[in-house]
């Protein structure tokens, strides 16, 4: 007996790619998932989930305006997170702030970090291409600030005489903060250090123009 032949509608279709974030859903996206690329996740989710920085749900940050900018970007989102504080110390008080995304709201949190990462990145690391549009042009100087303003606000300064420095565990968001600092035209020297990346700019005029172009309006 001759089998029936197998029809197109039988065979498994790749899955779509999902359609990229519009700009201004990418901006904040992109700029959360730099702010949490930032800081290492807690160990009891790099236990549980192993290297992935979103799938947790949850972000730690050591001050408050990181942790305030986050609530503010997830709360533009939709995307409900709870923010509890915890002081510890005896000569030396620290805070320590801990933003955690609601269990049914954790995946899509993931997925929309992840997304806005992926476009974000290529849209800093790719290079402009020729007959851009408006939109892209004005966009990508944004997104630049915007992984700027993440580093500003959670990565660890390393402020010298002559320079101003972030160290980052992240090498791709540190080949991301060099690429950016050039799209704001501002040269960024990048470092490796003991464990981590070190991303530097000279003091005085690209210092001032790094600052500002991270600084919200």
């Amino acid at each position: 007996m001759l089998s029936e032949p197998t029809t197109l509608l039988d065979r498994p279709r790749p899955s779509s790619p999902p359609p990229p974030l519009d700009w201004l859903t990418l901006a904040d996206a992109f700029e959360v998932a730099c702010l949490v690329r930032c800081t290492p996740p807690p160990a009891a989710d790099v236990r549980r989930l192993g290297i992935d920085p979103y799938r947790g749900g949850t972000a730690e940050f050591n001050r408050e305006d990181a942790a305030r900018r986050m609530r503010q970007l997830l709360r533009r989102l939709d995307v409900p997170v709870e923010h509890e504080l915890t002081t510890g110390g005896l000569r030396r008080r620290y805070e320590l702030h801990r933003l955690s995304v609601s269990p049914g709201h954790r995946s899509a949190y993931a997925n929309l970090l992840a997304a806005g990462w992926r476009q974000g990145r290529r849209e800093l690391l790719g290079g402009l291409v020729p007959g851009a549009s408006t939109a892209r042009r004005l966009w990508r100087p944004r997104l630049a600030a915007a992984a700027w303003r993440a580093a500003l606000l959670a990565g660890g300064r390393h402020v010298r005489r002559h320079c101003l420095g972030i160290r980052l565990a992240d090498r791709d968001l540190a080949a991301v903060l060099v690429r950016g600092a050039a799209l704001l035209e501002v040269p960024a020297v990048l470092r490796p250090g003991s464990g981590c990346f070190l991303v530097s700019v000279s003091n005085g005029e690209h210092r001032v123009r790094i600052t500002e172009s991270a600084t919200l309006g």
